[in-house]
């Protein structure tokens, strides 16, 4: 009986026009040869199974061809079939894992110089070259970078960042492609019919899926189904062999996700997990369903950016009507983060059906610069009170500086919160008339709307003087290191421009070091939270009102000339913050969580 050969190597191509998936690097090597640019040295990259040996293979065939170097050889020449059945004294193929070192290097080296026995060309196929040690590599160098006119180099590597710069800049670089999954399913649809094989469309499509682009990888795949099943293969009999999610399976609980439907998730997913399905494949061909689904929104139905039947086509229609963009990418988001964490969980199913009820809740979730702008709406249609400077003061409160990454965070739906918007009228004053105390949290409020990084300096400090139309800020010794941060033309210009919104025109400003008064509290805008806890209320004081600095009030003038002044309340009594406590405070925890953040310092 003759020996069996398995699919992988029986259809294995033989010439460039057979090798499926690589245009781009057949017609090129075909173009060399054809106008006889051709190189000493190639480098092949990419994933498993893509062809890269193959290619180097049948690129040997065409330049030691009898006649040669030609593209279209003769099927019966003699030179390329002793290549195809490795035969050749002249192409000499190497294991880099197993020849890593350098004392093969130096063999190489030395054989080089010996003519090719019977061909044109003596031609080193190494493949994983990316294992060949770094003296390995350097004892390469000069001969790879002037070999004898009669050698030739081909590597082979799915690694290519392992591989010495100095040797990659010796070499043409070919990158090898993953295979569309749709010419893999029309290659081994053309295997089962020389071989006999019934198999229907699903199951040609769930083997591709598998495959992950790897032409090896499928033929492999439908070789041992041929020998599970016989000369009839169904998409059960894939699914059942190699742990993979049916299609139908797929797009349901893809539906019941975007429809937040939680029983229909949980049940799909327990049926796989029943089943003993790859959960970590599951989750991957999910993602890759999203990720279609999301292409398929943003490019507004264009499926030729997608590998998708035309069945699939018409589910990702019907599944783009369910949510939005924005929702699709939180979803996304919450599944990806799922997906790099699997490894590390104790139970797989569990940790994937917390995940998909996180998604579910993220699909829905509104991001806080449209809460913000949503608040900002209301303020505006529904205006503000004006409040005193008296009653903001009252309102001091420590205040926790806190470093946030800039990710954008995104937090569930809030019930309908209605904080205490405060704003002052603007100050119309003269330069001898300015009231410090009702200017400067309003000029605080306008600096932080158009600048939040300058207000977060300029929270910092206090009003010291208005004489002669010339502004001046000060910074306390504590603060000192701010002015060098601040002191500049763009905040001096931004300064001005608030100013003369709040009807002071012409201003000068001045940055100084000042010691700051002891009735002058620090100015703060802190948005209302609808939750807070006792630790919480007690380290962030009323949230619901805006810190102000507080200024004695000036001298009453004289009654002809102008009313006095009312008197300015009395200094707040300082809360008395408990660090520990604030710092262990749930609500606190949480918001770092969310935020990615970590206190900095606490201030009371």
């Amino acid at each position: 009986m003759s020996s069996y050969q398995v699919i992988a190597r029986k259809y294995r191509p033989q010439r460039f026009a057979d090798v499926v998936g690589q245009e781009h690097v057949t017609q090129t090597l075909s173009h060399a040869i054809e106008t006889g640019r051709i190189a000493h040295a190639y480098l092949f990259c990419g994933p498993r199974g893509t062809g890269k040996t193959t290619v180097a293979r049948i690129f040997a065939k065409c330049l030691n061809a009898t006649g040669g170097p030609k593209v279209d050889f003769a099927e019966d020449d003699p030179k390329p079939i002793e290549i195809a059945e490795g035969r050749s004294l002249d192409v000499l193929e190497i294991d880099g894992a197993s020849n890593r070192g350098i004392d093969e290097i130096r063999e190489l080296r030395e054989t080089v110089k010996y003519a090719p026995a019977s061909s044109k060309f003596k031609i080193y196929i190494i493949d994983e070259v990316h294992m060949l040690t770094k003296e390995a590599f350097n004892a390469l160098l000069k001969t790879l970078e002037e070999p004898p006119a009669h050698v030739k180099f081909m590597f082979a590597t799915t690694e290519p960042e392992k591989v010495l710069p100095t040797i990659l800049s010796r070499c043409q670089r070919f990158d090898l492609r993953r295979i569309p999954i749709k010419l893999i399913v029309n290659h081994l649809r053309e295997i089962a019919g020389k071989e006999g094989v019934t198999i229907d469309e699903p199951a040609l499509h769930a083997i591709a899926r598998g495959a992950d682009g790897g032409m090896r990888d499928a033929e492999s795949a439908l070789d041992q189904l041929i020998s599970f099943c016989g000369q009839a293969i169904v998409e059960p009999d894939v699914l059942s062999m190699f742990g993979l999610t049916s299609q139908s399976q797929l797009l349901s609980l893809t539906e019941g996700l975007l429809k937040g439907d939680v029983p229909l998730v949980l049940g799909e997913l327990h049926e796989l997990a029943r089943h003993g399905k790859d959960l970590g494949k599951f989750l991957g061909d999910l993602l890759q369903h999203l990720r279609n689904l999301l292409v398929f929104q943003i490019s507004k139905g264009d499926t030729r950016l997608l590998e998708v039947s035309e069945a699939e086509a018409a589910t990702l229609a019907m599944q783009a009507a369910l949510v939005s963009t924005e929702g699709l990418t939180r979803v996304m988001e919450t599944l990806t983060q799922t997906e790099s964490n699997l490894r590390d969980a104790a139970s797989k199913k569990i940790f994937i059906e917390i995940s998909l009820i996180k998604a579910m809740e993220a699909r829905n979730a509104v991001s806080l610069d449209a809460v913000l702008k949503r608040l900002n709406e209301l303020r505006g249609d529904a205006g503000s009170p004006s409040v005193s400077s008296p009653q903001l003061a009252s309102a001091r409160a420590p205040v926790a500086a806190a470093a946030l990454a800039p990710k954008p965070a995104v937090a569930s739906a809030p019930a309908p919160v209605r904080p205490t918007q405060v704003t002052a009228a603007p100050v119309r004053a003269s330069a001898g008339d300015v009231d410090l105390a009702a200017l400067w949290p309003n000029l605080i409020d306008a600096i932080g709307r158009a600048s939040p990084f300058a207000r977060s300096y300029f929270i910092e400090a206090h009003p010291v003087s208005f004489v002669k139309n010339v502004f001046t800020i000060g910074f306390d010794p504590e603060f000192a290191d701010h002015i060098g941060m601040v002191d500049n033309s763009k905040n001096h210009a931004l300064i001005m421009t608030k100013l003369a919104e709040l009807g002071i025109h012409g201003a000068q400003v001045k940055i100084v070091k000042a010691e700051r008064p002891q009735d002058c509290a620090v100015a703060a805008s802190v948005m209302p939270e609808p939750v807070q806890s006792n630790a919480g209320r007690a380290a962030t004081g009323d949230a619901s009102q805006r810190e102000v600095f507080h200024q004695p009030a000036p001298a009453p003038a004289p009654a002809a000339s102008k009313p006095a002044a009312p008197a300015p309340a009395p200094a707040p009594k300082p809360v008395q913050l408990d660090h520990a406590e604030f710092k262990n405070d749930p609500l606190i925890k949480k918001a770092l969580e969310i935020f990615k953040g970590r206190i900095v310092e606490v201030r009371g």
